[in-house]
């Protein structure tokens, strides 16, 4: 289940808006594609299942939707995260959107393998302690030697 803020564009009803970004972020796409024969969209469908006006805000609604668990690769975040959040922000019936929140059912949690090992091992292997491990991008992202690339990371 999703909780999106949309902003819609001007002259698109809200509920359409909501109905949008389901599709947009499940089974929808821009044309007709000669695999929508191939299989049920329905059964991978999102369904936008309620809208409701954000408090104090013009022209903004909380748009909640559903995904049927069978649209995501079982225990790839990934996957999930790309589906739900991928091309949907560029949407052009929209003006401005923001996932809010995001409730991920249990049975789909416990298909996430999670990590090998625990934080212990990838301190004593990076030999750093007493801080946070961040993951970034270094910037600049080419043309570092492989001596200051190391010392960036």
């Amino acid at each position: 289940l999703a909780a999106f803020r949309v902003t819609p564009q001007p002259g698109v009803p809200p509920e359409e808006a909501g109905a949008a970004v389901a599709a947009e972020s499940s089974t929808g796409t821009w044309t007709t594609v000669w695999t929508d024969g191939l299989t049920s969209l329905d059964r991978y469908k999102g369904r936008c299942y309620g809208i409701e006006p954000v408090a104090g805000e013009e022209n903004q609604f909380i748009a909640y939707v559903a995904y049927p668990l069978d649209l995501f690769e079982e225990g790839s975040v990934t996957n999930m995260f790309t589906s739900i959040v991928g091309n949907v922000f560029g949407f052009k019936a929209l003006r401005a959107l923001r996932l809010e929140d995001l409730r991920i059912p249990v049975a789909y949690v416990k298909t996430f393998q999670g990590p090998p090992h625990g934080i212990q091992v990838e301190r004593d292997k990076l030999n750093k302690y007493g801080r946070p491990l961040l993951g970034c991008t270094i910037k600049p992202k080419l043309g570092l030697s492989a001596k200051n690339y190391g010392r960036a990371v």
